[in-house]
């Protein structure tokens, strides 16, 4: 059997599969994708994501590629009888909310393309950055020890061959046969409910001349969902679980518009079972799950089923690239679970919380405390990873973000602790570069104070892990300056270390007596997992 080697292994080449390509071979990492389709599925799946996902594409050179949503748009959905019935606009995602929209915190506005579309321009981006991505090939086999894991791989056309790869990356569905082998439950609300969609094109644009693009549909004997993907294809999504031919499922649609002189063609169908589920671990030993994998969110209007996976593989690329690369010590991996299994649950206690879910009674988790409902700009731009999880054990990756503080807020209320996700300003008037464009690429340290570049490079040389010092003065004007180290809690003197992810490891708000042994020691922790500082 033939044998091949991988730094990093994917199982899974969808949305958080290629996703997770990009951002590992984006830092070097030799990374193989394998997908046992032969390309994305026929039906389209998510469409919509945040503000957050596309300043990691942004980041990975994608930012071109991806067309934006307009700064004005927001998802709307209604009530109705059908498309030319009676219309009843439904609350918000979060009802009442006040605040600024998401894209007041950040460079990009988001995107509303269908999956379908989004996963050939990640392929081919994953491709040119050096992953190897197989489609039309199915891992077969696995196991691991303590020198990494060995595969067995099968192409649809060709012999099982063998590689081994130092860590594998799970992002195989929520029946993740990975998961299963590794016998890692899961818990949460549970299965929720089965539900048929029939695909199709039809010439509707008039109806969304209102920003309205979802529709509940309400007749005294029929319920259904209906939205688009903006592209001339529509889905309805049925309640029940029949298979019906497709002349009912013909009559069902123009049911659900109201009229039967609409042309309709029929592009595919799906069956799909809604749960709510979130792995007991996402890890173990050198496995890690990612995606649905790793947890299954329901369909929702605030974004929190793909782009948390998208979320997950962000979190963990750098992680997995540190470690391969030998600058960090396996055990800042043990922070992938850490961080992001609260924020799971996180956003699954958020769905049950809003009225959107509220057929479904409790949130099915260990407590029947009401849960507050968290703005949405908080949610997609202002979630904590904390040195004191409540949900697992301690991050090494973050130093001063304990459990006294809230799981998530506004960014603008924020003040750059560790922990957050480090804030966006622009950087020139004609806002054109933003704080984000200056991370992202390895360890930064954001400061004024001269006295931090030796720091920096004392600490960098005792650790042998690039640190970039970015004076923040040097890219923008006095004024712009001084607001962005307020946002960051550093007055003229102070630094904040942020994390190849773009989030703030460490933070001094003055210069300390002795600057370069507090860097070295923050670093040593938040970038090696080395412990000794608090």
């Amino acid at each position: 059997m033939d044998e091949e080697r991988a730094s990093v292994l994917v199982v899974g080449g969808s949305l958080v599969g290629l996703s997770a390509a990009v951002f590992l071979a984006k830092q070097g990492v030799r990374t193989l994708v394998v997908e046992r389709h032969a390309g994305s599925s026929a039906h389209p799946r998510a469409i919509g994501y945040t503000a957050r996902t596309m300043e990691s594409y942004r980041a990975a050179g994608l930012g071109a590629r991806i067309p934006q949503v307009p700064v004005t748009a927001r998802l709307r959905r209604a009530k109705v009888s059908s498309l030319v019935g009676h219309w009843e606009e439904e609350p918000a995602w979060t009802p009442d909310e006040g605040t600024a929209p998401p894209w007041k915190f950040s460079p990009c506005t988001g995107a509303a393309i269908a999956q379908d579309r989004l996963e050939p321009i990640l392929r081919e981006r994953a491709r040119e950055l050096g992953a190897d991505v197989r489609m039309e090939t199915e891992l077969v086999r696995f196991e691991q020890d303590a020198a990494g894991v060995t595969a067995v791989l099968r192409p649809r056309a060709g012999a099982e061959y063998t590689v081994h790869a130092d860590y594998l990356v799970a992002a195989d569905g929520h029946r993740s046969p990975i998961r299963a082998a590794l016998g890692i439950g899961r818990t949460g609300r549970g299965h929720l409910r089965t539900a048929r969609s029939v695909l199709f094109r039809a010439p509707l644009e008039p109806y969304l001349a209102s920003g309205i693009s979802q529709f509940s549909i309400a007749q005294p004997d029929f319920e259904a969902f209906l939205t688009t993907y903006g592209d001339g294809r529509w889905v309805l999504f049925l309640r029940d679980d029949e298979e019906h031919d497709e002349a009912t499922l013909r009559a069902l649609i123009h049911r659900s518009i109201g009229r039967t002189d609409v042309p309709v063609e029929i592009v595919t169908t799906g069956r799909w079972e809604v749960s709510a589920l979130i792995a007991d671990r996402f890890a173990s030993g050198r496995v890690f799950l990612a995606g649905d994998a790793a947890h299954t969110l329901p369909p929702n209007r605030g974004g929190y089923g793909a782009n948390t996976g998208i979320d997950d593989a962000h979190n963990l690329a750098w992680k997995l690239a540190a470690v391969v690369s030998g600058a960090s010590s396996p055990a800042l991996l043990d922070t992938y679970d850490v961080e992001r299994r609260p924020i799971a649950w996180l956003r699954h206690d958020q769905i049950f919380a809003r009225p959107d879910f509220k057929a479904f009674g409790p949130r099915g988790n260990d407590t029947d405390a009401p849960v507050p409902l968290i703005d949405d700009a908080a949610m997609e731009l202002g979630a904590l990873y904390r040195s004191t999880p409540l949900r697992a054990g301690r991050s090494a990756a973050v130093m001063g973000a304990p459990d006294t503080l809230p799981p998530a807020l506004r960014p603008d209320l924020w003040a750059g602790q560790p922990g957050t996700r480090a804030p966006h300003a622009w950087l020139d008037a004609e806002e054109t570069r933003s704080t984000l464009d200056l991370l992202q690429d390895g360890w930064v340290l954001l400061c004024d104070d001269a006295r931090w570049t030796d720091a920096a490079a004392r600490a960098s040389g005792a650790l042998a892990i690039p640190l970039a010092v970015v004076r923040i003065g040097d890219h923008t004007d006095g004024g712009r300056a001084v607001a962005i180290r307020s946002a960051l809690g550093i007055d003229d003197t102070g630094a904040s270390l942020v994390r190849p992810d773009g989030y703030v490891a460490f933070r001094a708000p003055r210069l300390p007596s002795d600057a370069p042994s507090a860097l070295t020691a923050a670093l040593a922790q938040v970038a090696r997992a080395v412990r000794g500082v608090r």
